[in-house]
């Protein structure tokens, strides 16, 4: 037998997931929350700044896979031929020449603007904006294959932002690397920023790269941005590669450090949605919905039936993203499960508040009272909410708690909710929120299909979709469309797994892996059709509401 490993980086944890290669058996995983992270160090929640250490990646590495290894026979650890890794995105850091994250080294070490700067942070927006200002009057619309509106969630916007904030860093950045296509080119001994492999999906979906105009945009049109930016360029890359490129094997201390041998082949990186969707078995006509504390939807298309469409206000449609030989589309909310956690807090404030500081009974009653009011909280609004008929569902909010990722990127929105009343209660509430997030499903659901897009099916990925029915319910009835459940716990791990196997010789195309190491469907939701009409006609007050916050709102 072969074995391969996936790992999985989101954005509070790492897992490792050890796939059995032949029968797509999942032998064993691990997870490993990063410790800075898990301290709120490195970030400001008001000012939209979410930074990571990569010494958070790194011992998340070392832990899940030697974890998952020690939890399997011993031969295993022997005959694993393949390793591939997928992160959030766009997460990107500064380096040095050698590659290295500024903030391994030690001037840098506790400097937020030396470290990952997540997905979430939004502290670019103001570079965003001028990035889609340059590119509007630009005699080459760069932003044209990402959907025509370039957000701060990306690599350009954040990258001019910190360059801007910190003279240090300027001064010692040599190279810019995403998180995706750092952690193969770390185990892979690679010491040249030149000669890290770039992945395919990180590069056409965030930093504006297309093959046609001869990769990234042009030393023109980035120092015309800023002058900061010069000679960035040059020292970044013009080729990049799909998931199913061999960038390399593993090295000898990496191998001693991970219980493994150097018999293991490492696949070039690329975003955890992506490789969910191929994870959940995506193809033609299917709409991979990776739910988490954010969304990103997936789809893969055929060069003719893509043609020549460009289809405005999505996140990018890039050739070989997801699958090599098809285009990969993409999309999604900028929260979704964030969205319920939020509102679990305001909630909560007098548990973690009032009840934390109570000396009515001893410590450790209290301890397991506030972790049992905090687990329950949001299945009894679902309980709640769920009794509640639509005709009955008298709060309307929007779901832009975080911004907006698509349709039409816009960071500066802000979440809305309305018609409230003296009897608006607690689940009422948290029903509104959950149709919020549903009608923003609709809204990109809506522009695939405007612009000529088939969707046959849609699939459902992560945890909210296998432990949440009042969710997904809510959704199928607001798209009136089925939605199927991957089996699949860790099904973005299975996707990275699947090219680990496919860089190892064991199946010619990722296809072939899918079909021998998919997991198949836990369950499917029917949507009701009277609840769809009546979720149409509050649709149209979703919208109303929405539009009337972008554009008389203050931001």
């Amino acid at each position: 037998m072969k074995y391969v490993i996936g790992l999985d980086y989101g954005s509070d944890s790492c897992r490792a997931v050890i796939v059995n290669a032949i029968t797509g058996e999942e032998m064993a995983s691990a997870v490993k929350y990063y410790p800075r992270w898990m301290d709120g160090k490195y970030c400001v929640p008001t000012a939209n700044q979410y930074r990571q250490h990569p010494l958070d990646y790194i011992e998340g590495l070392e832990y899940t896979v030697k974890t998952a290894l020690a939890k399997c026979p011993a031969e295993v650890a022997q005959n694993v031929v393949g390793i591939a890794f997928d992160t959030t995105g766009s997460t990107p850091v500064f380096t040095d020449k050698s590659g290295t994250p500024l903030s391994l080294l030690p001037e840098f070490a506790e400097n937020p603007n030396a470290m990952f700067v997540l997905w979430k942070d939004h502290t670019g927006i103001q570079e965003a904006e001028e990035i889609n200002a340059l590119a509007a009057k630009w005699n080459i619309d760069y932003t044209s294959y990402e959907g025509g509106i370039y957000s701060s969630e990306w690599f350009w916007a954040k990258a001019l932002h910190v360059l801007r904030a910190d003279e240090k860093v300027r001064n010692a950045a040599y190279s810019i690397v995403e998180h995706c296509d750092w952690l193969p080119a770390l185990i892979t001994g690679t010491t040249d920023s030149k000669n890290i492999y770039r992945s395919r999906c990180a590069s056409g979906h965030k930093a504006m790269w297309l093959e046609e105009w001869g990769g990234l945009p042009s030393e023109e049109f980035l120092t015309a941005l800023d002058p900061v930016l010069a000679g960035f360029r040059d020292r970044l890359y013009s080729e990049t590669c799909p998931s199913d490129k061999k960038v390399g094997m593993i090295t000898e201390e990496w191998a001693n450090r991970l219980g493994l041998t150097t018999n293991v082949a490492v696949a070039a990186g690329a975003f955890d949605a992506h490789m969910g969707a191929v994870g959940a078995e995506v193809k033609p006509g299917a709409l991979v919905r990776i739910i988490g504390t954010s969304t990103c939807d997936i789809m893969v298309s055929s060069y003719k039936e893509m043609g020549d469409k460009l289809i405005p206000g999505i996140c990018g449609q890039v050739d070989g993203s997801v699958i090599p030989g098809m285009v990969g589309l993409e999309a999604g909310q900028s929260a979704f499960g964030d969205v319920y956690a939020w509102f679990k807090h305001v909630v909560a404030w007098p548990i973690e508040n009032i009840i934390s500081k109570t000396t009515l009974i001893d410590e450790a009653t209290k301890q397991k009272l506030i972790e049992e009011s905090l687990d329950q909280i949001i299945p009894a609004l679902s309980l709640e909410a769920a009794k509640v008929p639509v005709t009955e569902s008298s709060v309307l909010a929007t779901d832009w708690m975080n911004g907006r990722r698509t349709p039409d990127a816009n960071q500066k929105v802000k979440g809305t909710i309305t018609g409230l009343n003296l009897g608006s209660s607690a689940p009422l509430i948290f029903r509104a929120l959950v149709e919020a997030t549903a009608f923003g499903s609709k809204a990109i659901v809506d522009r695939f299909i405007k612009n000529g897009v088939v969707i046959n099916e849609i699939i459902g990925i992560g945890g909210i979709p296998l432990k949440s029915p009042f969710v997904m319910q809510t959704m199928a009835d607001v798209l009136n469309m089925p939605i199927k459940v991957a089996k699949a716990e860790q099904a973005c791990a299975l996707g990275t797994a699947m090219f680990a196997a496919v860089v190892a010789g064991i199946y010619d195309k990722v296809e072939d892996a899918q079909k021998a190491m998919g997991s198949g469907f836990a369950s499917e939701y029917y949507p009701n059709a009277d609840n769809h009409k009546l979720y149409l006609e509050i649709y149209k007050n979703y919208k109303a509401i929405g539009k009337f916050t972008e554009e008389k709102l203050f931001y």
